[in-house]
């Protein structure tokens, strides 16, 4: 390709682009899910409190399921004191805690506090890590999930990650992102390291 070429291409580019960009005004409090098998999800959605902390944003983190997980992003994120609430509320992986009602009941103490979270005017952001292993094993009912979401502050974002998003959640969400596993380091035998698992 020619530099003439490329660059008659890249101005068509850019012309679509900015109109996307004149277009879009709204302002609204999005509804993110991040699901699929892939590793990622976590991670995904707590890059998104940093980008918030660095705009003066205060943030919620919710963790159902792996709570008892100690994590280096959770002693990070509460280094930044007032601006960040990390409830670690899980005890554990469903194959490890092997408990459906004690994990409901953990999870519904979970929901309880999410319930306070969407309507705090404080916060700019409300991840939900998890959520969706929660909906899944109906720990929290989707229809729960659905109705209080929509239900949020106007402004207010909410991450929810997991796999398996149900297709209502989809749905019902402004941005889905599904990440796909190709390869893993587990399946070779290696366990998990520091700075890319916890």
């Amino acid at each position: 390709m020619t530099q003439s070429d490329h660059q008659a291409r890249m101005q068509r580019l850019k012309s679509s682009v900015d109109r996307r960009i004149a277009t879009a005004q709204d302002e609204k409090g999005l509804l993110v899910v991040y699901t699929g098998a892939g590793k990622g999800k976590t991670t995904a959605a707590l890059g998104m409190a940093i980008r918030c902390l660095g705009h003066e944003m205060n943030v919620a983190v919710v963790q159902f399921i792996k709570g008892a997980i100690d994590t280096a992003e959770e002693r990070i994120l509460k280094s930044f004191g007032d601006q960040v609430v990390f409830l670690r509320m899980g005890e554990g992986y469903t194959w490890e805690t092997q408990n459906r009602e004690r994990d409901r009941v953990v999870a519904q103490a979970a929901w309880t506090e999410v319930e306070k979270f969407l309507q705090d005017p404080t916060l700019g952001m409300v991840i939900l890590d998890e959520l969706n292993i929660a909906i899944h094993h109906e720990y929290v009912s989707l229809d729960q999930v659905l109705k209080t979401v929509a239900q949020r502050l106007p402004m207010l974002h909410v991450v929810i990650t997991g796999r398996g998003a149900k297709p209502e959640l989809i749905e019902a969400a402004d941005l889905v992102s599904e990440m796909k596993m190709i390869k893993h380091p587990f399946r070779k035998g290696i366990k998990a390291q520091k700075g890319v698992e916890f």
